[in-house]
């Protein structure tokens, strides 16, 4: 589910249970709340169809293609860091209907001939496993990564965070199923493919955070993300812009009792 969808959400249920005078149990899905508009059955398991459909209802058109934004960075990189939690996932946040983030963890990392050890990266041994550590969490976990991502590189010890966040926001997917990943060799080659697309940028990069829209670079655009990500992704999207970009508040149909 969007994070602003959830934000809705749990702002209509909240309202519900003050208006009702009565306190409600937790609705008894094993889903968390991120993922309770995902699906219609995920809806009415968790008894929120409802509030998914109003939520649902406010979307753009989803015939205009959404603004890509990658971002080439290192798992350790204060700078990346810095982009990831102030810029990046706070953007999204908002702005998820019309843009999709790919994250591609490697940097100005290294490939070496080595079996034992076939990275080398800018800050060391420990930024080459979280690098590998958030390229597994990709992998397995596909629409909650982002918020696993954020989460570690927000934290004050990103590998340290690793196995809590994944567990807040993708429980279903075990930490064993990540460790084995990067121990028996798909995480190499996960870092592997991401050195490929890494090396395969055109202007080739030069630091990161590098960040591409739609799949283009231009110092323009970077001094633009760096300063205001939020207002960059709105003067991209083609389409009729969202409340949010527009700073317009949208009443939804909603009934009280």
């Amino acid at each position: 589910m969007k994070l602003s969808g959830l934000v809705a959400v749990l702002l209509l249920l909240c309202a519900a249970r003050r208006n009702s005078g009565i306190s409600h149990p937790k609705p008894s899905c094993r889903y968390p709340p991120s993922q309770w508009c995902r699906s219609l059955e995920i809806a009415i398991a968790c008894k929120v169809q409802k509030q998914c459909m109003e939520v649902n209802a406010t979307r753009p058109n989803q015939s205009v293609p959404p603004v890509s934004v990658t971002l080439y960075y290192e798992s350790l990189c204060p700078a990346c860091r810095a982009f990831i939690s102030q810029q990046l996932f706070p953007t999204w946040t908002m702005l998820q209907d019309i843009m999709t983030v790919t994250l591609v963890p490697y940097g100005n990392a290294k490939e070496l001939p080595s079996a034992n050890s076939p990275f080398t990266c800018q800050h060391g041994e420990p930024e080459c496993r979280g690098n590998m550590i958030e390229a597994c969490i990709i992998h397995l976990t596909g629409h909650s990564a982002f918020q696993i991502i954020y989460c570690m590189e927000s934290s004050a010890d990103v590998l340290s965070a690793a196995r809590p966040c994944l567990q807040l926001y993708s429980p279903s997917t075990s930490w064993s199923s990540v460790d084995s990943c990067v121990k028996r060799g798909s995480g190499n080659q996960l870092m592997h493919a991401n050195a490929a697309m890494t090396r395969a940028l055109s202007p080739a990069h030069t630091h990161v955070p590098w960040v591409t829209f739609n799949g283009e670079y231009t110092e323009e655009n970077e001094d633009k993300a760096m300063s205001s990500l939020f207002h960059l992704v709105c003067q991209l999207y083609k389409g009729v812009k969202p409340p949010a970009c527009n700073g317009a508040t949208v009443r939804l149909n909603r009934g009280f009792c």
